[in-house]
């Protein structure tokens, strides 16, 4: 069971709070914090529930006024835990009646203690509860419960890698793809540890807005951005025990804002890889999309999620576009500013890589020093950089860069993005092999002319977010050029 949310309604219990509002998916696993919790404040728990009543004789079934009714006839101390009750707080009588309960069960020593998945109190209920939220397992909770599957004969070395691959789960979920994953694998080495990784996608899908990203680029295959490589290698070890004895803060992490196609994303994908931590993307359209549940619901399990399994990297693209609405949207403005808090406070090695191409839709206080370290701008690509990332491309699809006039062409393709570029390799081996013969200059030059550049569709654009971003953004290039462009405009 989580120590921090036991510690928490603890707390909370001994310090007279007659209502906990508790959210979690895991009934079970909430159970177990209030019986401990119970335990070392000398109370009973007495479950309720619509259908079965308050135990252990089931009165006060089929609704919550009735239900309230059943506890008021307790005179002993004791943990009410109503479940399910976000589905139950509708009703307006059961509300006046659990407000007229609080003076008595304070007096009898008594809590209730509301368990669902997503609890919106009433408003004359809001400045009455504590709020209790229980994280998804971690792996010293994850780890007794493997073992214990597993039997004396498992080696601690095999379960190891299992527990690591279940993080993110719910207990319940990672009991039942433990299980599975050992039967399918014929044991608990890595390869049971592979076929969690695999149901953990699968399970994750039940979280809209949160996917599992395996990247195979690493940062030697982005070309240029020298400054911010460097920005990131300086802290890459700085998530460890020895990084906080230094004194060093965990860093938060970054926004990239700038051109399309110039990269922004591809070294949210490179650091995961670079720094060997999994990679999450949360789509901001489909949590605001979840009707079912709800922004509110589906951010919060998201979150849970990335700081389960962290040391983690949170990849949000285009963020401008999830929260552009905040200011006339009330639910959205609720999502953004629960979401700016969690930037603020977390304490969760997860670093965020947000990306955002249009800064004009980017709310100010997402931009306010402290949400993320540092802000960082990407342009085009110098003429160096055209160079490098040709090869790159021309590398990755088996073609030695030194058979061809990079130099040239790269001053040919002076106001391509690299996105555009590598579709430039990408034509010129469709001409060469349509042709019958090897990839050659003069068809990566045709390419080059062919292509339209974003530039000259969104030349203003650009231009605008240049001037915004000479003052409030770090270049992710640093070189002599560039600096002129800064400075030019």
């Amino acid at each position: 069971m989580s120590k921090e949310a036991a510690r928490e309604l603890e707390v909370l219990v001994r310090s007279g709070w007659r209502l906990v509002a508790f959210e979690t998916f895991e009934e079970d696993r909430a159970l177990r914090v209030v019986e401990r919790t119970a335990e070392s404040t000398e109370r009973q728990v007495l479950p309720w529930s619509v259908s079965a009543g308050l135990a252990p004789k089931g009165e006060g079934a089929g609704s919550l006024d009735a239900g309230l009714r059943a506890m008021a006839a307790v005179a002993e101390p004791a943990l009410f835990v109503l479940l399910d009750a976000q589905s139950e707080l509708g009703d307006a009588r059961a509300v006046r009646r659990l407000r007229d309960l609080m003076p008595h069960v304070a007096r009898k020593r008594q809590t209730f203690v509301l368990v669902g998945p997503v609890l919106d109190l009433p408003l004359e209920l809001q400045r009455e509860a504590g709020r209790v939220a229980l994280p998804l397992p971690k792996a010293a909770e994850l780890d007794p419960l493997f073992r214990k599957l597993a039997g004396d004969k498992a080696e601690a070395a095999s379960l190891d890698g299992c527990v690591r691959a279940a993080l993110g789960l719910t207990a319940s979920e990672a009991v039942r793809v433990f299980r599975k994953a050992s039967h399918l694998a014929g044991g608990h080495g890595d390869e049971a540890a592979a076929w969690i990784v695999r149901e953990k996608r699968e399970a994750l899908r039940r979280t809209p807005a949160l996917t599992f990203h395996d990247t195979e680029t690493a940062m030697d295959e982005v070309g240029g951005l020298g400054e911010l490589k460097r920005w990131l290698g300086e802290r890459r070890r700085a998530f460890g025990d020895e990084a906080r004895q230094f004194g060093l803060p965990t860093p938060r992490g970054l926004l990239l804002l700038g051109v399309q196609g110039c990269g922004k994303s591809l070294s949210a994908k490179a650091v995961a890889r670079e720094w060997h931590f999994p990679l999450l993307r949360l789509d901001l359209a489909s949590a605001f999309g979840d009707t079912d549940r709800g922004p509110e619901v589906t951010m919060r399990e998201a979150v849970s999620v990335a700081e389960s399994i962290a040391p983690a990297v949170l990849w949000i693209d285009e963020i401008e576009k999830g929260f552009s609405a905040s200011g006339s949207d009330p639910r959205a403005s609720r999502v953004f500013g629960a979401f700016l808090t969690w930037l603020s406070e977390k304490t969760a090695p997860v670093f965020v890589v947000a990306t955002a191409n249009d800064v004009t839709q980017l709310p100010p206080e997402l931009l306010r020093r402290g949400r993320f370290d540092e802000l960082f701008f990407v342009d085009l690509p110098t003429h160096e950089e055209r160079v490098e990332i040709l090869s790159i491309h021309l590398a990755k699809r088996s073609r030695d860069p030194r058979q061809f006039s990079l130099d040239q062409l790269a001053g040919e393709a002076e106001r391509l993005s690299g996105a555009e570029l590598e579709q430039v390799v990408a034509a010129g081996l469709y001409t060469a092999f349509s042709a019958g013969r090897d990839l050659a200059d003069n068809d990566l030059a045709n390419a080059i002319t062919e292509t339209v550049p974003l530039y000259e569709t969104y030349e203003e654009r650009i231009k605008e977010l240049r001037d915004w971003a000479r003052t409030r953004a770090r270049p992710a290039t640093l070189d002599a050029k560039m600096v002129d462009l800064f400075q030019q405009g």
